[in-house]
């Protein structure tokens, strides 16, 4: 009779949270593959957005910017870049690490940087959204608008997350 904890390669496997029976190895490859999937829905954002940026130099209303909503936009172009940059970092390591077997360095720098790529996209939204209220309703309502969606966004993205793990660790 076989053992249910022995992979097909007949490696024993640990039962690990959440009832996976999974070697170490495989865990690596499950989050590598999800963190792709995370990177994946990242950069779309940001292509929207910085696609969007990039046309707005060929509107005929961009030369009526004033120096604020100037510089809020080329920060918002460079933010939109850098996020580019760092949601195609781990890729690019991962191509340098190819058969290094070095899965777990890469996935946990990879994780890493999806999290301060998340953050980008998040402040990216911000900037967007502060210069677009900025130009069509004015400045105070461009500040209130990036400050609501700021609030929203720390909300959503670092105390939601922060309360869920509390509450599973605590369960």
């Amino acid at each position: 009779m076989s053992n249910p904890n022995q992979s097909p390669a007949g490696s024993t496997q640990g039962s690990g949270p959440g009832g996976r029976n999974e070697s170490a190895i495989e865990k690596l490859d499950r989050n590598w593959m999800e963190l792709l999937q995370e990177l994946r829905v990242l950069q779309t954002g940001v292509q929207i957005l910085a696609g969007f940026l990039l046309t707005l130099p060929f509107q005929s209303r961009f030369e009526t910017l004033d120096d604020y909503q100037t510089t809020l936009y080329l920060a918002n172009v460079a933010l939109a870049a850098l996020t580019t940059a760092l949601i195609l970092l781990p890729v690019s390591v991962h191509r340098r690490l190819f058969r290094l077997h070095l899965r777990a360095a890469l996935v946990s720098s990879a994780d890493r940087i999806a999290k301060v790529a998340l953050a980008g996209v998040g402040l990216l939204s911000v900037g967007t959204s502060a210069l677009v209220f900025d130009v069509t309703a004015g400045r105070t309502a461009g500040l209130v608008a990036g400050a609501a969606l700021m609030a929203v966004l720390l909300v959503l993205l670092v105390y939601v997350p922060s309360r869920l793990r509390r509450h599973a660790e605590g369960a």
